[in-house]
């Protein structure tokens, strides 16, 4: 009986400790509800290399829609854009190869 290994995944472990395992590489694209029927959708989360600002250029020409580049409070650079473009900036971050699809991770209803 001594000889039976059961499952070593320690729930309690942080995700932080595993190689490749961080939050800081995931980009966050959410959809947040304004009033009635309007929405905002949210990119949090790129890399500090990238020219956010030109990102935020192409997503508003590539979907016909508003957007700006805001500040959240670690001062880290946020993509706002009107309408739920949550699919839309998914296959744009993937078709450009400015990110995985793995890395990226939907939220909202």
């Amino acid at each position: 009986m001594s000889g039976l290994q059961f499952n070593n995944f320690d729930a309690f472990k942080d995700a932080a400790d595993e190689k490749g395992g961080t939050q800081g590489d995931k980009v966050h694209v959410r959809v947040q509800q304004r009033n009635g029927r309007k929405c905002i959708t949210t990119v949090a989360g790129l890399a500090d290399d990238l020219d956010i600002k030109r990102i935020c250029k192409a997503f508003k020409k590539n979907f016909s829609c508003n957007g700006a580049v805001q500040k959240d409070e670690e001062d880290k650079e946020v993509i706002q854009l009107s309408g739920d473009q949550r699919t839309n900036v998914k296959e744009f971050l993937v078709d450009q190869e400015i990110c995985h699809s793995d890395t990226i991770v939907l939220h909202g209803f």
